[in-house]
């Protein structure tokens, strides 16, 4: 199952391994990563390790993104590299602002319609948008045939998905993916070639429980 986007032209291309972020605190702000996705991230560095030659680390520059970022570029002795445009689509800054109750509304409201510009963030259609231009930036920075691990967001890279594939295919290929979102430290492989975006794998998370 694949799609392509044409964004520009380069020869040939690189996979990516986009890597979501291990579980977080249930805060408002930056928040880090629990014990447990701490975890989840060294588990996910050391399969990496064993399974893939990464030549390149690239992260959202949001605390949960760069400490999960950080045991994967150790395991490769790569520096991290970070682009906002990895960023979530969507981060619950303030409760003074607004409860959790009413981001979560607005996380919805703007899952459901892809044109929606919440209060704090970006519609899920902008979104895709910034994050697939980010991930076409990193093609053209990387050498023909590498693979590269970014680190990112549960939203925005459903929002990518969605935007690639069409709603109709990813809810084939997964019908709980756009309402539940991507599991922690799970992932999502494409490639990128001259420009455009192939869906090699769906989130998955096998390199956690073993499998």
């Amino acid at each position: 199952m694949t799609s392509m986007h044409r964004l520009s032209v380069k020869t040939m291309g690189i996979t990516v391994l986009i890597v979501q972020h291990g579980e977080k605190e249930r805060t408002a702000g930056d928040p880090e990563l629990t014990d447990l996705g701490q975890a989840q991230a060294l588990r996910t560095a050391a399969y990496l390790r064993r399974a893939q030659d990464v030549a390149a680390i690239w992260s959202s520059p949001l605390l949960r993104a760069r400490q999960t970022a950080a045991p994967i570029g150790d395991a490769f002795s790569l520096g991290l590299l970070t682009d906002p445009r990895l960023r979530e689509r969507m981060n619950w800054i303030d409760p003074t602002n607004g409860s959790l109750e009413d981001f979560l509304g607005e996380w919805e409201r703007a899952s459901l319609d892809r044109s929606y510009v919440p209060t704090v963030g970006d519609s899920s259609n902008e979104a895709a948008r910034r994050f697939i231009e980010a991930l076409v930036g990193i093609e053209q920075r990387c050498n023909d045939g590498e693979t590269v691990a970014v680190v990112a967001h549960g939203g925005v890279t459903v929002d990518m998905l969605r935007t690639v594939l069409g709603d109709v295919a990813v809810n084939e290929a997964n019908p709980d993916l756009i309402p539940d979102g991507v599991p922690n430290c799970a992932i999502t492989t494409l490639a990128v070639d001259d420009g455009r975006l192939s869906v090699a794998g769906l989130p998955n998370t096998r390199h956690l429980d073993g499998s």
